[in-house]
């Protein structure tokens, strides 16, 4: 197979585990230098060796996408090592879960801070590097972007948001000749599933996604680049997820009755692993 990104500069946010680190490494398969971006600076490494190990280009870029100074010492630093950027994907985000009434604004802003505002000032950052090369942009959303989940207020309101933003952006950047591609996964397993409504990671809580639903990360970033790669308003990731966003979008009384039984179940586990 061609190398579809030979020689092209990416950068990508939450780029340390899951559907992150699977992109990464397609994409340097494909001949791509790539910028790894996240917060865990150790997992990072491991996934820059990891690609160096299979003949690849990467360089590891502590960033947190809550601090937009963070994002611009990130975008500048890997400007600066590779002279140019051409594809930038906003990836990193993480789940605050749990009946409202059980949360409260703190949660709200802090599961925007990253789900949203990190999109926003990430393709703020970019957004010059990318008008130079006619690049393109991709925005990890959600399949909660479009239904809404029980037990997920927070986490759905700020996928909504970053959905309804990247529909905006497909129109609007078309005039400066970068592409946006809404991406949205449906159940993927990854850490996601394990985090707590801290934002830590808790393996020993449950897993909030079932296992037999979860396709594989690197099947999902497999979908993801082909759709970068044609640039592609949107895709919806895995079996499930299209299955899901289709049931909802063509019976949506079906689909309100099927979580209105599911929500039960849901909470029972969210409650569990709240804690």
């Amino acid at each position: 197979m061609a190398a579809r990104f030979s020689g092209k500069a990416v950068f990508i946010t939450g780029a340390s585990s899951g559907i992150g680190a699977a992109l990464a490494k397609r994409f340097a398969a494909e001949g791509a230098r790539v910028a790894l971006a996240a917060r865990r600076t150790g997992l990072l490494r491991k996934v820059q060796r990891e690609i160096a190990a299979e003949g690849g280009d990467a360089i590891a870029v502590t960033c947190d996408v809550t601090s937009p100074v963070s994002i611009k010492r990130a975008v500048a630093r890997v400007v600066k090592t590779y002279r140019r950027l051409d594809v930038v994907v906003a990836n990193a985000g993480m789940p605050v879960n749990g009946r409202f009434t059980t949360l409260d604004t703190a949660d709200f802003r802090r599961q925007f801070d990253t789900n949203f505002f990190g999109v926003v000032d990430t393709i703020y950052a970019t957004l010059p590097h990318l008008r130079k090369t006619r690049g393109r942009l991709a925005i990890v959303t959600s399949i909660a972007g479009r239904l809404p989940l029980p037990g997920g207020s927070a986490y759905c309101a700020s996928k909504f948001a970053a959905c309804g933003l990247a529909e905006c952006l497909y129109h609007e950047f078309s005039e400066f000749g970068v592409s946006v591609t809404n991406v949205l996964p449906g159940f993927v397993n990854t850490e996601i599933g394990y985090v707590k409504r801290n934002g830590s990671i808790d393996r020993a809580k449950p897993n909030t996604i079932p296992e037999w639903l979860a396709a594989g990360a690197d099947q999902a970033a497999a979908e993801m680049l082909d759709a970068i790669h044609a640039r592609k308003a949107e895709v919806v990731l895995t079996a499930h997820g299209k299955l899901i966003e289709a049931v909802g979008r063509y019976f949506p009384r079906l689909t309100r009755l099927g979580q209105r039984l599911a929500a039960k179940e849901v909470m029972h586990i969210l409650e569990r692993g709240a804690r």
